[in-house]
Formats: structure tokens, C-alpha cells, sequence
């Protein structure tokens, strides 16, 4: 296929992960890698980082977890590379989230259905936001879809993600809630959140649509208003002061989970250790503590329940495609 000749051709780039120690016990010993398919600063990042420093602090591998960034595609670079190049590399997890079943649904990783890798499971989940600087002209969510409403034109929303992606999904179902056609949205693709979210600081954008755990440390700069968290109910800690969009009116949910992907050709032992490793690292206090002050919520679903999770996701975000005017 066209991607695979693409980025076949880019596997020099890549590190190579060092050989997995198979075995009853819980630890790793040798390196271990986690892509991130985007720049640093975004949810990728976060998901990676996450994972290596909880499963290095609590002893569940020995030897600190190499990241490494492969921004391009939105997702599709990272997803190329392990069904092309390095398919059954036992040291080898990719961050994923909901964002990657929206691309694959889409078609936007190439003609893929979803089942070309193996869905190592989610050890966290996030919630869409829909951001503002702190300085905008708008105190809620009302007063952005009035505007939006009267001058769709002059106000550009921006996120992580291209036309169809999760991020632009998030801005789209709130236009519909406030029945605006999501075709008249003006919106602008970056290569990650942490991109997105700078161009919202340098006035480029006025609307970024992210995700809440994205936004913690921007939280106690004072350097944005979150105007609505896309989660069912409000959120504690950090950010209960922030509404949801459906206590204003909007019927819209967005949760993003957190979690990887692993080469279609690595083997069921090294998958199931994996496998073994996550549940363990949920398990652990000091890791629900990791956990909660990157502004994740609880979720831990993994191995072939996980699989079909989000085999079933790509079947459903293909019909809300349909369903917001982006396929027919």
C-alpha cells in the first residue's frame, strides 16, 4: 500500500526498542518504548509519560521507558510504523485514544479497518473541554453559540486533530446542540493539543477544543476560561468549578480514553504481559494518585474486552459522521 512504501522508508528514524524478558514475574527487564504519534505537550505526551513513570515507580518494569514523539497523520505515521514496520516488537506500546477509533473510522490512517494491530487496553479516561483565553469576550457557553450563531466566520476554532477528528467532533456536536451546521465552522488543524493550545494563547485561534487534563497547569496560570467540560457530570478537584455543557443546555458528551496499542505480529505472551502489567499498575494507590493529578478519571479495561471496545467505537463514530454532515 501507498502508507506502508511511505513509512517503511522512515523506519530508520525510529528507535529500537532493546529484547523483552518473558516470565512469570511482573517486572520488565531492558528498555521499553512508548510512541507518541504527535509533538510533545499534548494527550499522547501525557499517556506515555504516565505510563513510564508509573510503571518504573512502582517496580513494574526495571529500566526507565523510552518516549519517543512520531507526529504525522494525526495518529497515522505511529499507526503505519507498527503494522509496516516494527509489527512484532515485544518491547513496543503506541499512546492511543478515542482520537485514533475517530481517524480509523474515517478512514484517515489509510485504508484500514481497525483490526490491523492489537489493542493492549485504557488505564485512564479524559473528558473534552471546549477552552477559551482568559481575556475572551465570553463568560459562558450561551454566549460563544450566540456568537457563533450570528458570525461563524469570525471566530476560528482550533484543536489537535484535522476536520473529522475527535477534537474537531467536540466543536462540531456543540454547534449542532445549538443548531448551527457544523459546515459553517471555521476550524484550524494542529499536530497536537499542546500546539492548539498555544495558538489560543497567541490570539490565532479563539476556541480550543481539548481535553481537561490538557489544561491543568493553564488552570492556575489564570491564562484561560474553561467554558464547558463534555463530561457527564462535573468534574472534582481542579476542576469542579468548571460547568458541563449539557447543565447549559448542550446535550454534549465527549470522553476520551487513555491507553495503546501494541504491533499485529507480536506474540500472545508478550501481549498478555503487557496485558498483566497495566492491570497490576491500576491496581496500585500510588498510581491512582499519578493518575488523578494529570486529571485523568478511572478506567481500566484491557486485553481482548478492550479489542472489541473499540472495534465496536469505529463502527459508532462512523454513524455520527453521517450524522454531523462529514460522510454521507
Amino acid at each position: 500500500m501507498k502508507f506502508n512504501r511511505l513509512f517503511k522508508s522512515c523506519s530508520a528514524l525510529a528507535l529500537v526498542a532493546g529484547s523483552l524478558v518473558l516470565g512469570s514475574a511482573q517486572a520488565q527487564s531492558g528498555k521499553s518504548e512508548c510512541i507518541a504519534p504527535a509533538k510533545p505537550g499534548g494527550g499522547y505526551d501525557l499517556t506515555c509519560r504516565l505510563a513510564a513513570n508509573g510503571l518504573l515507580e512502582t517496580g513494574l518494569i526495571d529500566e526507565p521507558m523510552v518516549v519517543t514523539y512520531m507526529p504525522g497523520g494525526i495518529g497515522a505515521v505511529a499507526y503505519n510504523h507498527l503494522t509496516g514496520v516494527r509489527t512484532d516488537d515485544p518491547n513496543l506500546i503506541v499512546a492511543a485514544s478515542t482520537g485514533a477509533a475517530v481517524n480509523l473510522s474515517l478512514g484517515k490512517f489509510g485504508d484500514y479497518s481497525g483490526d490491523e494491530v492489537r489493542w493492549l487496553g485504557a488505564f485512564g479516561v479524559d473528558y473534552g473541554a471546549i477552552v477559551v483565553k482568559a481575556d475572551a469576550p465570553w463568560q459562558n457557553l450561551d454566549e460563544l453559540m450566540d456568537d457563533l450563531r450570528d458570525n461563524p466566520g469570525d471566530i476560528a476554532f482550533g484543536a489537535g486533530g484535522t476536520v473529522g477528528s475527535q477534537d474537531w467532533m467536540k466543536a462540531a456536536l456543540t454547534a449542532k446542540a445549538a443548531d448551527i451546521s457544523p459546515r459553517k465552522l471555521r476550524y484550524a488543524a494542529f499536530e497536537g493539543g499542546g500546539e492548539a493550545l498555544s495558538a489560543l494563547l497567541g490570539n490565532h485561534i479563539q476556541v480550543f477544543t481539548g481535553d481537561l487534563s490538557e489544561l491543568r497547569s493553564q488552570l492556575a496560570s489564570g491564562k484561560i476560561r474553561v467554558l464547558a467540560a463534555l463530561s457527564e457530570e462535573r468534574m472534582g478537584g481542579p476542576f469542579k468549578d468548571i460547568p458541563t455543557a449539557a447543565e447549559q443546555g448542550y446535550d454534549v458528551q465527549w470522553p476520551i480514553w487513555r491507553g495503546f496499542y501494541m504491533g499485529p505480529d507480536v506474540s500472545d505472551e508478550a501481549y498478555q504481559a503487557w496485558e498483566k502489567r497495566f492491570e497490576t499498575l491500576t491496581q496500585k494507590p500510588a498510581f491512582e494518585e499519578m493518575r488523578a493529578k494529570r486529571g485523568l478519571f478511572p478506567m481500566a479495561r484491557f486485553g481482548d474486552d478492550f479489542d472489541s471496545y473499540v472495534q465496536q467505537q469505529i463502527q459508532q463514530f462512523k454513524g455520527l459522521a453521517k450524522e454531523v454532515g462529514l460522510t454521507q
